[in-house]
């Protein structure tokens, strides 16, 4: 691949100041947290800080040109000393990025002690700086679009699930609230069989949404190494709307779920709510001396 690699902003007077790393060559890339943007730039640590003009630093963008990442567009620095980049969008289907291994054979790139050739050393030092750096951010960016991608992938009808929920959840509360009404007392057994019919529905609407949202709550399990927190990851899937849903963690699909009803997977929350609708009833009929069942 080759990528022109101009600096953005043109350096001043006193030349660029990047941190050094330091380091001895390694056998593979270090990779750290990903970040959300995909237009960036990296702060220089002054207390560990080498400075390079900017022909030293056109001479060091020619020399990582081969090996950069295909999605990468722009890659500068600015007088601050920070390095500038932007990236064209990831899909998240691709596979990760991965720093080529290859640049450490690379005549220009491979390793020479500061003892044998100090220019060379800390030249090839900040090249690798920037490689490192420019990876981090890319399989940061891919990360979270691989996240984004797989919600997309199993969202499918949830919109729709969670709708028809929320709709048979306002029937249920309607027939609820009807035996609180003077008129129920006239058509008690009635309003009572309309209250088992909405729960009924209630109940089969909440395990209809928990089948998809037991697939989310996978994708938000496997790809929790993303900044992307789950209402931006869903929100960048197309579903802003999402935050309502009730989408608990992924090992209370699994089992028997043993806590608070508040944050328990849906069918959990619609029993608990129809054995206290079922526990009123009962208590009422018995005081009142009427069979509610």
């Amino acid at each position: 691949m080759t990528l022109l690699c101009p600096l953005r902003t043109p350096l001043d007077a006193s030349g660029l100041s990047l941190k050094s790393t330091s380091r001895q060559p390694s056998s593979s890339p270090r990779i750290a947290g990903p970040s959300t943007r995909q237009e960036d730039t990296v702060p220089p640590d002054s207390s560990h800080s080498k400075t390079f003009t900017s022909d030293e630093m056109a001479d060091i963008f020619d020399r990582i040109a081969p090996y950069l990442p295909a999605h990468l567009e722009t890659l500068g620095a600015n007088p601050s000393g920070c390095l500038t980049y932007t990236f064209k969008p990831f899909t998240g289907t691709s596979k990760m990025p991965k720093l080529p291994q290859e640049f450490r054979d690379d005549p220009r790139l491979e390793y020479v002690r500061e003892s044998e050739d100090a220019a060379e050393y800390r030249l090839r030092e900040c090249a690798e700086f920037i490689l490192y750096e420019v990876y981090e951010k890319a399989c940061g960016l891919w990360t979270d679009a691989a996240y984004v991608a797989a919600l997309r992938a199993v969202i499918k009808d949830a919109p729709q699930r969670w709708a028809a929920y929320e709709r048979e959840s306002r029937a249920l509360e309607a027939a609820y609230s009807h035996l609180r009404t003077p008129q129920a007392a006239a058509e008690w057994l009635a309003a009572i069989s309309r209250l088992v019919d909405a729960q009924v529905r209630l109940s089969a609407a909440a395990e209809a949404f928990d089948d998809r949202a037991s697939e989310i709550a996978d994708v938000h399990d496997k790809h929790s190494g993303s900044d992307l927190g789950r209402d931006e990851a869903l929100t960048r899937a197309g579903h802003p709307e999402a935050h309502s849903w009730c989408i608990a963690d992924a090992e209370d699909y699994r089992g028997t779920y043993w806590g608070s009803p508040q944050y328990a997977p849906l069918v959990v929350q619609t029993q608990a709510l129809i054995e206290a609708q079922d526990a009123h009833v009962s208590k009422v009929g018995r005081l009142a001396g009427t069979s509610a069942h």
